[in-house]
């Protein structure tokens, strides 16, 4: 893997809420990487609706990371489940890990109303899966499977931040799950590291659109956040033994890699 290294996620191709309009935006984003890792939810494949458009972004985004030269990595999200691979990547010997970050949780998304209806259902299908609870190759089948059976029906038909925090708030549980994700993430990922990647130090995520850095355990867990309103979206890059996160600068007509915010050296 062609280092610089450069992690990103949640793109959300086509979206309706998605801040990325035009594909052309993210070159000054991916210029200069050695390799780009989609860390899920690059596009729609599930959305009806929405999936014709976003594969015609998706095709534009692997054109234009053709162009620069780059080589991509993409992984699967609970959007986009459908990609080849096992669902994580190990940087510096396995002292990082990159994975979307739906396996975090029991039930992958637990705020959706699919998952809320449909709690037999997830039980059901860890029945499925005996070793998952040990075997990280398991648990990501798993996920993906989650993500499939459980697949978002509707998405809002507005973009105005009022009609989406109504439809973030109701049913009322289902804010009560996002805020609970949004604070545990930390904690989860950790524990998640413990289970599956013992020897782990840095955990790089994304999935909860809630971009943050956190120590746990022993162990630094990143949220890169989303390009989805109100969510913001950070870069995490690996070179050279460094690995560093910053600001992503957001503008209508590029997204440019912003000022570093953190920066951890690994001998």
């Amino acid at each position: 893997m062609n280092e610089p290294v450069r992690m990103l996620s949640d793109l959300h191709l086509g979206h309706r809420v998605s801040r990325i309009g035009d594909v052309e935006a993210l070159r000054p984003l991916v210029a200069g990487a050695g390799t780009v890792i989609f860390n899920g939810d690059t596009w729609q494949e599930l959305a009806r609706g929405l999936r014709e458009r976003s594969g015609e972004m998706l095709a534009e985004l692997r054109k234009l990371c053709a162009e620069e030269g780059v080589e991509t990595v993409f992984l699967p999200g609970n959007h986009d489940p459908g990609w080849d691979g096992d669902g994580w990547v190990e940087l510096a010997g396995g002292r990082i890990v990159v994975t979307h970050g739906d396996a975090l949780f029991f039930d992958g998304s637990p705020w959706k109303r699919e998952v809320l209806r449909g709690r037999k259902r997830v039980m059901e299908l860890w029945g499925k899966y005996p070793a998952a609870g040990h075997d990280i190759r398991e648990r990501l089948k798993l996920a993906r499977e989650i993500s499939f059976d459980l697949c978002s029906v509707d998405y809002p038909s507005g973009r105005r931040f009022v009609q989406r925090a109504w439809d973030a708030l109701v049913p009322p549980m289902r804010a009560v799950r996002m805020l609970e994700a949004w604070l545990s993430q930390g904690l989860r990922g950790a524990e998640f590291c413990e289970r599956y990647f013992p020897a782990a130090e840095f955990l790089i995520i994304g999935h909860f659109h809630f971009l943050g850095c956190w120590e746990e355990r022993g162990r630094v867990v990143i949220d890169t956040g989303s390009f989805l309103d109100p969510g913001r979206a950070n870069w995490v890059e690996w070179s050279g033994g460094w690995l560093s996160r910053g600001v992503i600068e957001e503008s209508a007509g590029a997204c440019r890699m912003g000022a570093r915010t953190e920066l951890w050296r690994l001998d």
